[in-house]
């Protein structure tokens, strides 16, 4: 037993440590000129991990979220929300610095 769980925890932390030191982690960030401005992608209907996966593809990494149902639930699991409206809307062409809103709601939601 003892050496099952030595095994584990030494898996565990050979998982967390980086492959290679000199190289810099991996990270979600905008690359550089992300000034531009972009047409933003319609996401409206789509899980909300797959919408957040969908807009930073296109180049938006400034994202916020809030429950469409008014009553502040926090988006803890992603792809059990669904998102019912964004802003800007599709199609708007907006710097890629701009924040996109998602209101999501559950999919479990009436």
């Amino acid at each position: 037993m003892r050496r099952t769980l030595a095994a584990l925890a030494a898996i565990a932390l050979t998982a967390c440590a980086p492959a290679d030191p000199a190289s810099p982690p991996a990270s979600v960030a905008p690359p550089s000129g992300s000034a531009d401005a972009l047409p933003v992608p319609d996401v409206v209907g789509m899980e909300h991990q797959r919408a957040q996966d969908t807009l930073q593809s296109a180049g938006f990494f400034h994202l916020a979220e809030e429950d469409a149902t008014g009553q502040g639930r926090l988006l803890v699991s992603d792809r059990n929300w669904v998102v019912v409206s964004q802003d800007p809307p599709a199609g708007a062409v907006v710097p890629a610095s701009d924040r996109i809103l998602l209101r999501s709601k559950k999919k479990t939601d009436p």
